[in-house]
């Protein structure tokens, strides 16, 4: 029992490495606020958050369980963007949680095969 639970926490940690997409940077989001997208190559999500005054953003996946998957800081910019990558997950029900200052959204998502591929449904 105690070797599953290991190889599990070793299997996440391995998965987290290539769950970050790409850096965060400076952007001109549309609207302000928290917002998400899809990745251009459709196998993650774009997080864009606009804070004033700048604070950095938290982003927090969750399993439906409630285990964090996946934690992370974003940069204290007034304006940032950040890419996650989902198609490294298993099926199921996952949480995303971004808090930026004063505020906090969150998003459920569902991650499932089709066609041989992985897909995300983002509630909305």
């Amino acid at each position: 029992m105690k070797n599953s639970i290991k190889l599990t926490a070793l299997l996440v940690l391995a998965s987290v490495s290539v769950f970050a997409a790409k850096p965060a940077k400076a952007i001109v989001p549309a609207n302000g606020g928290i917002s998400f997208s899809a990745l251009p190559s459709h196998k993650g999500i774009d997080i864009k958050v606009q804070s004033a005054p700048a604070a950095k953003a938290i982003v927090i996946v969750s399993d439906q369980d409630g285990n964090v998957i996946f934690k992370d800081a974003m940069p204290a910019y007034k304006k940032m963007e950040k890419g996650y990558i989902l198609n490294q997950l298993d099926n199921g029900d996952y949480t995303i949680e971004v808090i930026a200052g004063h505020q906090t959204v969150t998003k459920d998502v569902h991650v499932y095969d089709e066609d041989g591929a992985k897909e995300f449904i983002i509630s909305e």
